[in-house]
């Protein structure tokens, strides 16, 4: 484990092997047991693709779910189908190690970050509509062969953003996913201007704290929904107007299977909540961040103003989502979908961060060795916050190339 860090080639060549926590399909399961450390052979780049060394890796929920084989098994995804192996890890920072035919942009020793859509340059979507249309999209780390749990990895070139200066190697892999995500939900899709006013749920979550930053930065007024006072200072201070602690309202949440009566003393409870974000706002909001699904998608929807927008990216709580739609054709409010980001956006969202204006919040980084563990908290839900993990830097704290506010470490959830 401790020769993680160590690499015997200069940029530009590539060793034969490499150590990488791999899942396969017959040790599906708990995280514990699922990822195993195997020395496997370090692919080459093709053309317009690029191998990095990675410095640093970020944990994300998507390789639980890969570990468990759930809701749909991974194993021959990706660009090397006949391996039967998945390398997760949809989150890094690292070294450009080696180009391939047609890199004109990136060299060996560049220090990058890689957000994690692909698809296929010869998909038309990808020059004109956008990549996250394009047959191929796939995110990588999840719905590929090479992610960032390993020394090296393998990308399309596209994939690369400059490091942040100011930021050390765990904390420029502990934001990409979840925050590129939360900048085309509100920005693209949502089109947030300054004097907005947005409702999120889950604030103090992976999404929530760079939707609340974003929301900030515009210009826009946001309340946050979180599970406890703590976390509702936390994001006071990444700037929302105020908080609400969803434990007050517990009856709004919907499970599918109430009663009449039941139903109607759940709405009552989410009038009581509407009332409050009015309160808190001045109005109702013109945007609902959602990705809890099912048991806050009603309240959502009658929550958001006439011709606002409820935005959602994920369902934690069910993806199977009932609703009261006379709240949403009579006050004609709009429901948009929204999955990860183009390279454009990234790029756009990058610069935020190098600028300090918004900022990464991470829990806790472990090492190399922590990857199974790492998962396995996430299962459980025994994890804080955002968890980092070290691969070619051997030590926190490395990396930093300039002075900057870095991030934030807090224990954080939704």
């Amino acid at each position: 484990m401790t020769q993680v860090s160590h690499v015997g080639t200069e940029p530009g060549e590539l060793p034969e092997t490499m150590a990488a926590w791999v899942i396969r399909e017959e040790r599906e399961g708990e995280p514990r047991d699922a990822f195993q450390l195997e020395e496997i052979e370090v692919p080459e780049p093709g053309a317009f693709e690029v191998i990095v060394r990675v410095m640093a890796a970020g944990v994300n929920y998507n390789n639980v779910w890969a570990a468990l084989g759930k809701p749909v098994g991974v194993w021959r995804y990706g660009d090397h189908p006949e391996f039967g192996h998945h390398i997760g890890g949809s989150d890094a920072s690292g070294v450009v190690w080696k180009v391939g035919a047609g890199v004109t942009r990136w060299q060996p020793g560049d220090e990058v970050v890689i957000h994690c859509n692909q698809a296929s340059y010869e998909d038309p979507e990808v020059h004109g509509l956008d990549p996250l249309a394009a047959p191929s999209q796939k995110i990588w780390g999840y719905e590929t062969t090479w992610g960032s749990f390993a020394q090296f990895t393998k990308v399309q070139a596209q994939q690369l953003l400059p490091k942040p200066h100011a930021l050390t190697w765990e904390e420029s892999a502990s934001y990409g996913l979840v925050y590129f995500t939360a900048y085309r939900m509100l920005l693209t899709r949502c089109n947030l201007q300054a004097g907005h006013r947005v409702l999120i749920w889950g604030a103090a979550g992976g999404l929530g704290v760079f939707a609340t930053q974003l929301c900030k930065a515009a210009g826009a007024e946001c309340v946050g929904v979180v599970s406890s006072a703590e976390k509702g200072e936390l994001v006071k201070q990444l700037g929302a107007v105020d908080y609400i602690d969803r434990n007050e309202f517990a009856g709004m949440m919907r499970t599918g299977d109430e009663t009449p009566e039941q139903e109607k003393e759940r709405f009552n409870v989410s009038r009581a909540f509407d009332k409050r974000v009015r309160e808190i706002l001045g109005d109702k909001p013109d945007i609902v961040f959602e990705h809890v699904g099912k048991a806050t998608f009603p309240t959502s929807v009658f929550t958001v103003k006439p011709f606002g927008k409820v935005v959602i990216c994920a369902g934690t709580t069910g993806y199977n989502l009932d609703f009261d739609v006379r709240y949403l054709w009579m006050k004609q409010k709009e429901i948009i979908g929204s999955h990860f980001a183009n390279a454009y956006e990234c790029m756009k969202a990058n610069e935020l961060i190098e600028s300090g204006l918004i900022r990464p919040v991470l829990w806790r980084t472990l090492g190399f060795e922590g990857v199974a563990e790492a998962h396995q908290l996430m299962r459980d839900n025994q994890h804080l916050g955002k968890i980092a993990i070290l691969v070619g830097a051997e030590n926190e704290g490395e990396g930093k190339t300039a002075e900057g506010p870095g991030a934030i470490h807090a224990e954080v959830g939704a």
